[in-house]
């Protein structure tokens, strides 16, 4: 079983550089463990989608939201509860993480301390690998296998490489 953060659904919902890493880690594990926030996080970043892209990709945004349904009804979710919001603020005394990063990784550990077995954090987010590092969990992610500092690919690292890639396009 694995704690998935939402920057790591995302990317098993819409074609993503990151898409064939969490589709694979998904194969060999699809019991997931969520905060009980992660369905709105990962419905606000498909919106933000919608509001960017033209009409040409409505109907994978339509697919995506009901990919997020179907994972709504057999992931397991970590409610709100006073221990998770304790290890939040714990959280952001400690680490550079926004209040939901928090959330998100607090739930995790608030998991990890009812399993018997070791829980593995599923991320995409550089921040958050390098947090939940730090508290002591077995990160996996595409840039999970690097300590912190020596690069990512993380989310924003692929969407600046695509940046990247698309001006060089533009100047040739």
């Amino acid at each position: 079983m694995r704690f998935w953060d939402s920057s790591a659904i995302v990317p098993l919902l819409v074609e993503e550089g990151a898409s064939a890493h969490f589709a694979a880690a998904y194969g060999l594990d699809p019991e997931m463990v969520v905060w009980w926030a992660t369905e709105v996080e990962c419905a606000s970043a498909l919106a933000r989608r919608s509001r960017v892209q033209d009409g040409k990709l409505a109907a994978a945004l339509e697919q995506a939201q009901t990919r997020l349904a179907d994972f709504t009804q057999r992931w397991h979710e970590i409610g709100p509860a006073e221990q998770v919001r304790k290890i939040a603020l714990r959280l952001l005394r400690t680490h550079r993480l926004r209040a939901a990063d928090a959330l998100q990784l607090a739930a995790a550990l608030a998991a990890r301390g009812e399993q018997a077995s070791p829980l593995e954090f599923v991320c995409a987010d550089e921040h958050l690998i390098a947090a939940a590092r730090l508290e002591g969990l077995t990160v996996a992610g595409p840039g999970a296998a690097r300590e912190p500092g020596q690069g990512s690919y993380g989310l924003a690292a692929i969407r600046a490489k695509r940046r990247r890639g698309r001006r060089k396009a533009m100047t040739r």
